[in-house]
């Protein structure tokens, strides 16, 4: 028997919320001049403290007038490529009109709030626990079930991720990475350059593998625990820089975390975490052979959302243009705690989320999600004759495979490429 023959390889894509493994402790360099890293200790010249009573609802353009740079990224999106509408342009006059859009954490509360969110709590928290979340102390790493804070009042819930949501403490202070002087009582926290910072929201109850919500407890698990790499969500999702923190204050420029976030809504962010070959077992059969390698996620691919999903599609030409034969496979997170299949309809209709419930087991089953480090096989035969074949392969992002089919809005082609081989 002959070895099998790779007829394709190629680095593909990721997905969630969360991907490209940075080069944490590369140099950084800038494209006018060189930053250096300084030393200045003086106070920022300011004459009172402020305080939050609107606590986590604090708007952040409030933030913005000291720390212009980062409110531009958290509700522009500057320096990233993600699709959003922001609804918070105009809260703040800066120099220059930002033509990008604000990332998932500056619309989280813009978007409306699905109905799971509403009516059906996951594990023990809403939607609306992780999209306005109350102020939380930092997890602990090793807990195996992370609890997410209070239920935020109604009216609170439009006010979404503000810089408060992260920063600000229980007891009413703001925690960063150096504790610096501020016009606020401050706290140094070094927590918050790592993968605890995250884990409140991007966690949901118990780790159940392939269950939607559970990005944290994937990347606790599968990536960090087994010492697949020493990266945390910030490396790879929050790239940094030198500059100054609050531009027109004597302050220091330090390392500062572009706040971005980029991952399943930038291409850019999902371009090279999945990698794909396609193999020929030998020239007498049309066995084919899919290898999907995650080979660039601290985490599984897709993650987040069970509305995220990926599809590999692949297509068999003949010698005359000719499709004679079609696979695809659809790769998503569960709902629930268990597979999402159509033999579970009946049971559904008894349930009380039962329209969500049906709605994710009418896709079922399907493939699971390829969790960090794992390499996926997909075998298909599709019995052909002898002659000379080309395989169209295709791998799509789709945001919100509930959404209607034709429409392509949700949906980006990461990877199209033919291939030809012969079957004898």
């Amino acid at each position: 028997m002959r070895k099998p023959t790779i007829i394709a390889s190629a680095i593909l894509i990721t997905i969630g919320i969360l991907v490209n493994f940075c080069q944490a402790e590369q140099p950084w360099t800038l494209v006018h001049k060189q930053l250096v890293a300084t030393d200045t200790k003086k106070p920022v010249s300011v004459s009172e403290s402020r305080d939050f009573p609107q606590g986590t609802g604090t708007p952040s353009a409030e933030c913005g007038e000291c720390h212009q740079a980062i409110y531009r990224e958290y509700a522009y999106g500057f320096g990233t490529d993600v699709a959003y509408k922001s609804a918070k342009e105009g809260l703040l006059s800066l120099p220059g009109r930002v033509l990008t859009a604000g990332p998932a954490h500056s619309v989280s509360g813009t978007r409306p709030e699905p109905t799971h969110g509403q009516d059906v709590k996951t594990g023990h928290s809403s939607c609306s626990v992780c999209h306005y979340p109350e102020p939380f102390d930092l997890p602990d790493l090793d807990k195996p079930d992370i609890k997410q804070s209070k239920e935020p009042p109604q009216a609170k819930k439009t006010f979404g991720m503000t810089c408060a949501s992260c920063h600000l403490t229980p007891d009413g202070k703001i925690r960063g990475p150096y504790g610096a002087e501020a016009p606020h009582a401050t706290i140094k926290e070094p927590r918050i350059k790592t993968a605890d910072m995250c884990a409140h929201c991007h966690s949901s109850s118990k780790r159940v593998v392939a269950k939607q919500f559970q990005t944290f407890l994937e990347w606790r698990d599968d990536f960090h625990k087994p010492g697949l790499g020493s990266q945390t969500c910030q490396d790879c999702h929050m790239a940094r820089t030198l500059r100054k923190t609050a531009e027109d204050e004597d302050v220091p420029i330090r390392v500062s975390a572009r706040h971005l976030w980029t991952g399943g809504h930038s291409p850019q962010g999902i371009s090279n975490a999945l990698s794909v070959a396609i193999v020929t077992e030998n020239d007498s059969t049309s066995d084919l052979r899919f290898h999907l390698t995650n080979i660039g996620a601290g985490h599984s691919v897709p993650t987040g959302s069970n509305r995220r999903a990926i599809y590999l599609k692949a297509d068999v030409v003949d010698n005359e243009g000719t499709v004679v034969a079609k696979r695809d496979w659809m790769f998503a997170p569960w709902y629930g705690d268990r597979p999402d299949d159509k033999a579970f309809l009946e049971e559904d209709k008894k349930r009380p989320d039962a329209a969500l419930a049906t709605k994710a087991d009418e896709q079922g089953p399907h493939e699971t999600i390829i969790r960090a480090g794992e390499e996926r096989v997909l075998t298909w035969d599709p019995k052909l004759k002898s002659g000379k074949y080309k395989i169209q392969a295709s791998l799509i992002y789709d945001l919100n495979h509930y959404s209607d089919p034709k429409s392509e809005g949700d949906r980006t082609t990461m990877f199209r490429k033919t291939f030809p081989f012969t079957v004898k």
